[in-house]
């Protein structure tokens, strides 16, 4: 045996057998194993977005309730430091909660019970401003040379309801999909340590400190995110009441801290803000306190995005403005309105888990403000 293997060594030195040279033709580039398609890549993100747009409901419903059990877990470890089961522990946050917002919605009715009981008091002032901006357009109208005498133009106008309920139907459902998060909060709070060991049981042994780590970072950016929107809207509830206080605006508390958080809402906040002090001060406003009500909104808008959310959200989320805009806009035409609450935090953890698997870095990169992973700054 020994001798065949050294005559077959000898005939390969001697060049007595060559290998056989591929036959004549065109070259054929064979795909590395370690290849894959951008088409399969854009596929998996449109098969992604397809279930976000149809399963908008659920989905929302359950993060919406993930949001708030980052809220109410504190309160949960406060009654669980107690002695508290931690079943019981996670059903009184849950009860606090409701009764919380019982309470505010209780104030409200009331508030504007007093409202539409004064509103009489002032229609004719009402119909007074009415009648002026009815003339003012009439007399717009009459100078357009263009406008065709005797015909009728019928305009589709955008139905804003549709558009920010989109996908939740009719209010029944809507109330019926609401109902289900204070259960999904409670057992999210309940069963949140058998959810994070079977979460980490999904990956293998090693991945399992890289997903550690990455829940660890996504849980606390969530926090950090409902907590600092609160801050924030308390700091500018609280500047708005004192400037509406000062307008002798009727329930000028409530319309400020009202309108500060409405603040908070992208794109929309603008609008919504100026919604409270307008509708609860009809009948004693003035075109200077219009202007000055709207600058006040603007101004607080303008401060929250350039100095608030960079101070308390900037260091956790780590968005360039850009990455937040493109998930505005993308998740708002998914979602409607809950998609533009949703699009900042969802964004935010994605980037986590970007930055923690090695091939998604330069995605994570992009989404970020950070350079990018080959030191390229161009």
């Amino acid at each position: 045996m020994a001798q065949s293997v050294t005559n077959i060594g000898n005939r390969r030195e001697a060049g007595e057998e060559k290998p056989e040279a591929p036959p004549p033709g065109p070259t054929v580039a064979r795909p590395r194993p370690g290849d894959r398609h951008w088409a399969m890549d854009v596929l998996g993100v449109g098969a992604i977005l397809a279930v976000c747009y149809f399963a908008q409901e659920p989905m929302v419903v359950i993060l919406v309730s993930i949001l708030i059990a980052f809220i109410l877990d504190p309160i949960a470890d406060l009654f669980t430091r107690l002695r508290a089961p931690r079943a019981v522990a996670a059903g009184a946050s849950v009860l606090l909660m409701l009764a919380v917002l019982a309470g505010l919605i209780y104030v409200g009715i009331n508030k504007a019970t007093d409202l539409l009981e004064e509103l009489p008091k002032y229609s004719h002032e009402i119909r007074s401003d009415l009648s002026d901006v009815t003339r003012k357009m009439q007399k717009l109208e009459a100078l357009n040379p263009t406008q065709d005498k005797g015909t009728v133009k019928v305009r589709e106008t955008p139905n804003w309801e549709e558009i920010l309920t989109r996908g939740f139907g009719s209010v029944t459902q809507t109330v019926l999909a609401a109902s289900f998060i204070p259960f999904l909060v409670f057992f999210m709070l309940t069963w949140q340590e058998h959810a994070r060991k079977a979460t980490m049981g999904l990956f293998g042994t090693e991945n399992k400190r890289a997903a550690y780590v990455t829940m660890g970072l996504i849980s606390s950016m969530i926090r950090n995110f409902m907590v600092g929107n609160l801050i924030i809207g308390l700091i500018m509830g609280g500047v708005s009441t004192i400037v509406f206080g000062s307008l002798h605006i009727p329930f000028f508390y409530f319309a400020g801290f009202l309108s500060g958080f409405f603040s908070l809402v992208p794109y929309l906040g603008v609008i919504l803000a100026l919604l409270p002090p307008v509708f609860m001060g009809v009948g004693h406003l003035t075109l200077l306190k219009i202007i000055v009500i709207g600058v006040t909104v603007l101004t607080l808008h303008l401060v929250s995005i350039n100095v608030l959310y960079p101070k308390f959200l900037g260091g956790r989320l780590r968005l360039n403005p850009l990455t937040v805009t493109l998930a505005l806009l993308t998740w708002g035409w998914i979602w409607g309105a809950a998609g533009l609450i949703l699009a900042i935090p969802i964004t935010g953890a994605m980037k986590i888990i970007f930055d923690h698997i090695a091939p998604l870095k330069p995605f994570g990169a992009w989404l970020g403000g950070e350079q990018p992973p080959n030191g390229d700054s161009h």
